[in-house]
């Protein structure tokens, strides 16, 4: 089934990448997007066919025009990363959260009952492990053990270092940073109009997405932009901590077609339903290993190990992708070596405020 998508936060990184699959597909696109200039460049263009609007998500009268004869929506608008401080609250609040409501709003009123909202891992927290005894909840980690270089996660009934283990959709929200809060909140706002309106909602938790047309290094971006940044420059790579942090990298890619999939499950979803999804390769990689990939495929200097922590980081975060596979009938296409590769060679977007 195709139709008129709109698709918030189309002229991003992964928003871009939607809209090429879905004009691919047979939508009808339309796209509104603030341009922010400290996310985008100065010159931003969009694919013929695609309707342009160039508005902020919490603007309601802008997004009310936007939604005229829409049939879904796919939210990608947001401030990501873990930011800088706490400075950065307000913007993370109202930029995803805010937004996020002014959008519930208007469908609401216009009678649109399908929505792909973009979520994040790190709604987790820190992933899930296990001690001698089972299943535990991971306690934040400590200041003073990071300063140690004491990385991995305690348990406080056994005294040892957990185990991290692949965790799925059930395992409850524990956010851990700033950006992570809104992100739940972002969840929280759509289940609501899900349940309040009949809506269907799937929520995509996306886990390390990489790939061409990804950001410069920025206090915001995440580790394959810095890493990739850092070799474009000629530098080697910094990894904190030890290396050892456990991820799931996703290529960009496979995130579009995560969307799609979703896209077309909201229309024969059961009304009130929003259902979370985690979009990940099923695979474990270390960042140490990532970051040695990477290098090796761009010719570079080998990555520098540097023990700097940041305190809002999490440890470990690997995902099964057991259920959108099974529900939505989606699996990833591009493989971690061949991703790295073209990754590598890929251009960067331009820089945010800067011309090309």
């Amino acid at each position: 089934m195709t139709g008129t998508l709109l698709i918030t936060g189309g002229a991003g990184f992964i928003g871009s990448h939607i809209v090429a699959g879905a004009l691919a597909a047979g939508w009808r696109v339309r796209v509104v997007d603030s341009l922010r200039v400290d996310v985008h460049p100065a010159s931003v263009s969009m694919p013929a066919g695609v309707e342009a609007i160039v508005a902020d998500i919490t603007d309601a009268a802008a997004v009310a025009a936007a939604l005229a004869d829409v049939d879904v929506v796919c939210h990608q608008a947001a401030k990501v990363g873990l930011g800088v401080d706490l400075g950065d609250a307000p913007d993370y609040v109202r930029s995803n959260d805010l937004g996020t409501a002014v959008l519930a709003s208007a469908m609401a009123r216009a009678g649109i009952r399908r929505l792909v909202l973009a979520s994040s891992m790190v709604v987790y927290g820190e992933g899930r492990y296990r001690d001698a005894l089972g299943i535990i909840p991971a306690p934040p980690r400590r200041r003073e053990d990071l300063e140690a270089g004491r990385w991995e996660p305690i348990s406080a009934r056994t005294g040892e270092a957990l185990q991290p283990q692949l965790i799925d959709e059930s395992a409850r929200l524990d956010p851990r940073n700033v950006y992570a809060a809104s992100k739940v909140a972002q969840e929280h706002l759509v289940a609501v109009w899900a349940r309040e309106t009949g809506g269907r909602a799937a929520l995509l938790r996306y886990h390390n997405v990489y790939g061409p047309g990804m950001p410069h290094a920025t206090p915001y971006a995440g580790v394959a932009s810095l890493f990739r940044s850092a070799l474009e420059g000629g530098r080697a790579p910094e990894v904190y901590e030890d290396g050892g942090q456990r991820r799931d990298f996703i290529h960009v890619h496979d995130i579009a077609t995560a969307n799609l999939a979703a896209i077309e499950w909201t229309d024969t979803a059961e009304a009130g339903d929003a259902r979370a999804f985690n979009v990940a390769s099923g695979e474990v990689h270390t960042v140490g290993e990532m970051a040695a990939a990477l290098s090796s495929a761009f010719g570079g200097p080998e990555p520098e190990v540097t023990g700097r922590y940041r305190l809002g980081d999490v440890r470990h975060i690997t995902a099964s992708a057991e259920r959108i596979r099974r529900e939505l009938g989606w699996k990833p296409a591009v493989s971690f070596a061949d991703g790295m590769r073209e990754f590598a060679a890929a251009s960067l977007r331009g820089r945010a405020g800067a011309g090309g």
